[in-house]
């Protein structure tokens, strides 16, 4: 399938998605617990490896879901501008491995270097982030700030409002909660519905 024909076919899934997309059961200003989680590097990663970090753009992802695989070079360009200002960007990918052998580990390290991340790409085998933090979809996307030692969900979504065409976006959701949050101004949209695939949760 040429480019073309599947930006078409993936802005037609998008819009069908935006419609029956659930409703978030993420409530306002919830505390999420920090986490230690293997990087794709083989080394353990959580929150407080960033002692410096304002806060967290933190997005539940994978491999195998097409609307996933429309972002890796927008993560890199948000990791690029709020790194350095004290907001990095880590990618968690909580897939049931079982169901979609594309989002194992080996492939989860194949990925981060095809697409050159430049952010942590964490597996959560036992699937307890993707739990603490309600993700539904992937992808979904969480701002996190530290407020008296704690971390709160100031955002959750959408990352922007079109997966299919980068340069057809016109609302930047992560981009604009966290130039807010650097300007000590609340969040607008708080949040939006995220467009992807079904994260399956084990029993």
């Amino acid at each position: 399938m040429n480019r073309s024909i599947f930006s078409t076919v993936c802005a037609v899934v998008l819009t069908a998605a935006a419609v029956f997309a659930s409703s978030f059961t993420v409530a306002d200003n919830k505390v999420v617990s920090d986490f230690k989680l293997k990087n794709v590097d083989g080394k353990l990663v959580s929150l407080k490896d960033f002692p410096d970090a304002k806060g967290f753009i933190i997005v539940f992802t994978c491999n195998h879901c097409p609307f996933a695989k429309l972002y890796p070079p927008r993560l890199n360009a948000l990791n690029d501008q709020y790194k350095k200002l004290g907001v990095p960007v880590i990618a968690i990918s909580s897939s049931d491995t079982v169901l979609y052998d594309e989002d194992s580990y080996p492939k989860m390290v194949e990925k981060a270097r095809e697409e050159h991340f430049n952010f942590p790409y964490l597996y959560d085998n036992q699937q307890t982030a993707v739990r603490n933090f309600g993700a539904q979809k992937t992808p979904h996307a969480f701002v996190v700030w530290k407020e008296n030692g704690k971390w709160v969900v100031k955002y959750n979504g959408a990352i922007d409002d079109n997966g299919a065409d980068p340069s057809k976006v016109s609302h930047r959701y992560v981009a604009d909660a966290v130039d807010a949050l650097l300007a000590g101004k609340e969040v607008a949209a708080r949040k939006t519905r995220s467009i992807g695939c079904q994260i399956n949760l084990r029993k």
